[in-house]
């Protein structure tokens, strides 16, 4: 959702920031801001609201320097105003950053007892804090920002520039995007190219885990290990009026590995500041006023609402019904007066899903929707709108979109049972906790891209594939067969893992990749009898699990990925990134057009 420029340049930097940001603007904001150095000095201007307070700010009270450093924010931890806007500024150091620090508590914990007070209510400014305390001991800017780095927890973009330095940024990466720019005698830094078109065409994209110190004439790269890491400088062709790939090859490989950062900003958004509880928007939702939900979807959509009806009703006891919006309005539901409607829709102008909102207007108690476009149709007519804040998705098919939407939806019914007095305040606290650190643990499955890259490679020279899963594995199986055959054109079906005798076993011979997405939880052995039906009669398995159902699991699997492990209640969310990792990599390997799959659009505004 945030944007990063920087520049080390031979002009006046403050326009060029302000018109870098500009480029930015497509990815939401609230505030906005820019350092700069001049005459050895730092100093910065921000702004509440669009680009032009900023640019009207700077034409009263202007910036001088060559060097700088700028952002656009989205308020997610903290209210959109000028305190909490970035760049954050602690003595000689100002930063800008993207993601989440989800340790920034014990950071700024630890900083108070040296005698350092937080100012905002913001996670980056414990960053800069934290750099300036290790140059107060003796680091030189460098060595500090360096050493902070590796203090940080989270999914994060980060630029620094340092009072006195003219001639530095220093610039990180994990989990969020962010490439270097090269100039005649200049450099840049952006959140993507799309931000620095205008001022080069030749950008180094920084891989996860870098670490780059800037220099007008020089870029040096630090990967996640310490070591010099020499990263290619690409030329690009990029059309101002579109958004870049980021350094992938295909829209959606940039949006698969966006989403540890852009759930970290759905959970700031949703989540309150202190850490206690849920924080939705007004007017606030009462879950105590309805007896029933239901849940209307289109594709992916829908598969995130079939997830969320085993959260809603295992979670707070709230039946569920959960419909495809092109077949509910046509079968005339009974609406109970006292049901909410809740629309799932990523562009928010699904024809289906508005008819059928449109449908429940009058009918339904409360009217939700949850979308990625808040100023969309589907948002506009709803009651409350809640954004999902996955940034734009290219891709038509939806990865972080998805992702997002489940994390909202979870949210929701964690709210519902707090406010049923369905569940344990610690019980409650435990599953806040693990959500908190769910970036993370996503980022550490993205690793894993090479074990899916090679399953993948195996799997594509199948026609046809069967998924399986238990509970809320079972709606997974039904995403993980959509992105299948989505955009690598295999043809993939999923079923509950129990229904496999009663018709699909008459599918499985020896050319038959069975894919089993099966956490060790409470169905994990009613899973496993399930697999050695399909292995018992030449079935390839492919099972991918966490590493105590994998050890659990000792049959001779085809294939087994191992992810990392996370509270069943997480798992949907957590299963996606496989699913949508063995489709990308399939269609590479077929050679489709993953980003524009044949006959597909990404928003369907027509019935």
């Amino acid at each position: 959702m945030c944007g990063i420029v920087g520049v080390l340049g031979k002009h006046e930097a403050a326009p060029i920031l302000v018109e870098a940001l500009k480029r930015l603007e497509y990815r939401g904001y609230d505030s906005a801001g820019i350092a700069t150095i001049n005459d050895k000095r730092l100093d910065r201007r921000r702004a509440v609201g669009k680009l032009v307070n900023l640019s009207d700010l700077l034409v009263h009270d202007p910036l001088r320097g060559k060097s700088g450093i700028g952002h656009t924010r989205w308020a997610t931890h903290g209210a959109p105003n000028t305190v909490n806007a970035h760049p954050h500024k602690a003595g000689p150091v100002a930063v800008v950053h993207n993601g989440i620090i989800e340790n920034f508590r014990d950071l700024r914990s630890e900083l108070a007892a040296a005698g350092l007070a937080h100012e905002t209510d913001t996670d980056t400014e414990t960053v800069a804090m934290l750099v300036h305390h290790l140059m107060e001991q003796g680091q030189s800017p460098v060595e500090a920002a360096k050493s902070a780095i590796a203090r940080l927890e989270g999914a994060y973009a980060l630029g620094f520039l340092f009072d006195g330095e003219d001639d530095l940024i220093v610039a990180a990466r994990k989990g969020s995007p962010l490439a270097i720019g090269h100039g005649d005698g200049e450099m840049y830094v952006g959140s993507d190219a799309i931000a620095l078109a205008p001022l080069t065409d030749r950008i180094t994209y920084l891989e996860e885990g870098d670490i780059a110190i800037v220099t007008r004439t020089t870029l040096d790269i630090i990967d996640a290990h310490g070591n010099r890491a020499n990263r290619a400088v690409r030329t690009i062709a990029i059309d101002s009026t579109h958004v870049d790939k980021g350094g992938h090859k295909h829209f959606m490989a940039k949006e698969i590995a966006e989403q540890p950062a852009v759930i970290g900003d759905t959970l700031r958004h949703y989540l309150s500041a202190a850490g206690g509880g849920l924080t939705l928007p007004q007017p606030e939702m009462d879950f105590t006023q309805y007896d029933r939900l239901t849940l209307v979807a289109c594709g992916t959509a829908y598969y995130a609402c079939l997830t969320a009806k085993y959260w809603f009703e295992q979670l707070a006891g709230l039946p569920v019904d959960v419909d495809i919006a092109s077949e509910f309005r046509y079968r005339e539901p009974p609406v109970p007066a006292r049901t909410a409607a809740i629309f799932v829709s990523q562009s928010g102008e699904t024809a289906d899903t508005l008819a059928a909102l449109r449908y429940c207007e009058g009918r339904a108690a409360k009217i939700l929707s949850i979308v990625n476009v808040p100023e969309s149709s589907i948002a506009r007519e709803s009651d409350l709108a809640l954004p999902i804040h996955a940034g734009v998705e290219i891709g038509v098919a939806s990865t972080k979109a998805f992702t997002c939407q489940l994390t909202v939806l979870l949210l929701m019914a964690l709210k519902a049972a707090s406010d049923r007095e369905a569940i344990d305040p610690a019980r409650l606290s435990d599953l806040l906790s693990h959500l908190r650190g769910l970036p993370s643990t996503i980022n550490n499955t993205l690793e894993l891209n090479e074990d899916f890259r090679k399953a993948a490679y195996q799997l594509s020279s199948a026609e046809n594939a069967l998924f399986l899963g238990r509970g809320m594995m079972y709606p997974l199986a039904l995403e993980g067969a959509l992105k299948l055959k989505e955009i690598s054109y295999i043809h993939a079906e999923a079923y509950a893992s129990g229904e496999l005798k009663h018709g699909p076993i008459a599918l499985i011979d020896e050319k038959m990749p069975v894919i089993v997405m099966a956490p060790r939880d409470a169905l994990f052995d009613k899973t496993v009898s399930n697999m050695q039906e399909v292995m018992a009669r030449g079935g390839k398995v492919m099972l991918i699990t966490d590493a105590p159902g994998a050890a659990a699991a000792s049959e001779d699997t085809w294939l087994t990925l191992t992810l990392p492990q996370v509270d069943p209640i997480l798992s949907p969310i957590l299963y996606a990134i496989p699913a949508q990792l063995l489709a990308y990599h399939t269609a590479v390997a077929k050679g489709t057009d993953v980003d524009q799959p044949r006959n597909l659009a990404k928003s369907v505004t027509v019935e």
